[in-house]
């Protein structure tokens, strides 16, 4: 019997879903306000944006994955002038059951977090309105790009 269980394991289909996201850290800092709303900004202003992603095993079906994001906002005129730094931590509980070992990492690296980012997008965006700024719309981003980068760079330091 136990044989039995273990074939109709490997031959189950795959299972792939987001059951839950949720934001588990915001911060939106507007330190230049409320002069910067008096004197507008001539130009496009600078953008750092950092993201890091974080992924954690709940159990043997469930994995945590968190998006972490970092824009800070400044003048172009006036580099040390920072309009607003916003930072986010958004994550999702992912159903991964019977993902093959082989393809894991590019599902939590790229299907994952390519689900996710639609919404923290909109997150983000409606922050910087609240915080009294045009919308910050963040471009869309590759993570398969970004994963396979990451891969490259891997093989290189072996």
């Amino acid at each position: 019997m136990t044989e039995n269980n273990t074939a109709a394991d490997t031959n189950a289909k795959p299972e792939f879903r987001m059951q839950k996201m949720y934001v588990k850290d915001f911060s939106f800092e507007n330190p230049s306000a409320p002069e910067v709303f008096i004197n507008p900004q001539k130009s496009e202003p600078n953008v750092e944006l950092n993201l890091q992603l974080n992924n954690k095993k709940l159990d043997n079906d469930h994995w945590e994955l968190a998006m972490e994001i970092t824009a800070k906002v400044s003048s172009k005129d006036d580099e040390s002038k920072v309009l607003f730094i916003l930072e986010i931590e958004h994550a999702a509980v992912f159903l991964l059951r019977n993902i093959p070992e082989e393809h894991l990492q590019m599902v939590l690296g790229v299907d994952c977090p390519t689900l996710l980012f639609p919404f923290t997008r909109q997150l983000v965006s409606q922050m910087s309105v609240d915080g009294g700024f045009m919308p910050f719309q963040m471009e869309p981003i590759n993570f398969m790009a970004l994963f396979q980068n990451a891969q490259k760079n891997k093989e290189q330091a072996n």
